[in-house]
């Protein structure tokens, strides 16, 4: 018998773009926008804290650099299919 499948997929790639390089003022990452505890924390995290922080992450970018994202065409957690 087969197990019930997870709510939420597997872990996620980590968002680092290996622009690795803290802001001192910010304390976030310079490519990532994570906070050292972030970087630490991502492999520890479960899918929907991965994207919880990376709703954070898109945020913080926006506020940061004023580009906000164009949102995804992909399939989400929250999307029916």
């Amino acid at each position: 018998m087969r197990s019930k499948q997870p709510d939420f997929p597997a872990a996620m790639p980590s968002p680092c773009i290996s622009i690795c390089q803290m802001d001192p003022q910010a304390d976030v990452c310079l490519g990532c926008y994570r906070t050292r505890q972030e970087i630490a924390s991502w492999s520890s995290m479960n899918a929907e804290e991965q994207l919880a922080l990376l709703a954070i992450l898109n945020e913080r970018r926006a506020a940061k650099t004023g580009i906000r994202r164009r949102p995804t065409r992909r399939k989400t957690l929250n999307s029916e299919g």
